[in-house]
Parts: C-alpha cells; structure tokens; sequence
C-alpha cells in the first residue's frame, strides 16, 4: 500500500491545534509507520508540495500570505480538512472584524501604536508585517473544505477517529460528541 501524503499547516491562530496533534502520543509512531509528513511548521519543509493527500489547516486567513498559501494548498491537495475552531468559524482571530471599516488599518494603528509604550510607529516595510486581509475569515470562505474538525482545540482522540477513518480510505463521519467510525 502507498503511504499517505499528509500536511499541516498554521494559518492565524495560536498552534493549539498543533499541540492536540502532537498529543495524539503513542499514535503518533503507529502514524509515522504508514504516512509521509511532507508539511508541516514541526518539519523543516520551506514549499508546500504537489500531490498531497490530506492536508488539515488550522487557523484563519488573516493576511495576504495565508490567502496565497492556502490558495496552493487547494491546488495541491486532494484533502483539505479545516483544523479547529478558528479554521472553521474564524474564531478568536475574527475578533477583529470588528474593527469594522479600513479593519486592517485601525488593527496596526491599535498595535503598532494606540498601545506602543514605545517608538509609536506602523511597519510599513514590506516583509515585516504581512498585508492584512480587511476581513479575517474562515477556511471554507476561501476555498472549498472537505471536512471540518471543531474544536478549540480539537482533543487528540477526535483527531485520531479522522485520522484512522482516513488511513483506512474511509470517508469520516464527523458526528455527535465523538466521531463515528464506520
């Protein structure tokens, strides 16, 4: 049987996600035995590949550098699963839509100045900041979604029930409290 090409990517968020994965513990061997991590932030990989399988993106889209790599993540993966809460509804990185009108301006000038104590000054050379989004959204507002895995984050018994219905060329069954499997 071949291997499983498999990704995971960090959008907007804060990597909870990640670390539920990794908690997935003993499981994690037994995974490693029938899958390729070919991205990921815990792998040293610099370009998201071609040919991916299953790829779960947590977090948000909150600037122009999430939108352009989750745009090739699409294209180059036959599996997109939206990895969490702020993946699927946006969640604490959507708090700043509030912001409302010229959203991205008003959230630097808040950081980078309303709250500086010092040196009150928006970055505005490229490749320090990237652009903002003027909305941050979920996943599935940008591109289509396969499944979706909530949670916040999402406990690693959930992400192993997707994980064994997907090793076993299942389609998953996200329902109730726990997945099914079957």
């Amino acid at each position: 049987m071949e291997r499983l090409k498999i990704a995971t990517v960090w959008l907007g968020g804060c990597a909870g996600c990640h670390m539920s994965f990794l908690d997935l513990d003993e499981f994690l061997i037994e995974l490693a035995g029938k899958v390729d991590v070919v991205y990921s932030p815990i792998a040293d990989v610099k370009e998201f590949p071609e040919g991916v399988d299953v790829c779960l993106i947590e977090g948000a889209v909150c600037n122009v550098d999430n939108l352009e790599l989750l745009h090739k993540i699409r294209a180059r993966s036959k599996v997109l699963v939206s990895f969490g809460d702020c993946a699927v509804t946006g969640n604490v990185p959507a708090m700043r839509n509030q912001f409302g009108i010229d959203n991205a301006d008003n959230v630097l000038q808040r950081a980078y100045v309303d709250n500086a104590q010092f040196n009150p000054v928006k970055p505005t050379t490229d490749g320090i900041v990237p652009a903002l989004l003027e909305k941050v959204q979920p996943v599935h507002e940008v591109v289509h979604v396969e499944f979706y895995l909530p949670g916040c984050p999402p406990p690693a018994d959930r992400i192993k029930a997707l994980m064994v219905q997907v090793l076993e060329g299942k389609t998953p069954k996200l329902e109730g409290a726990q997945l099914k499997f079957g």
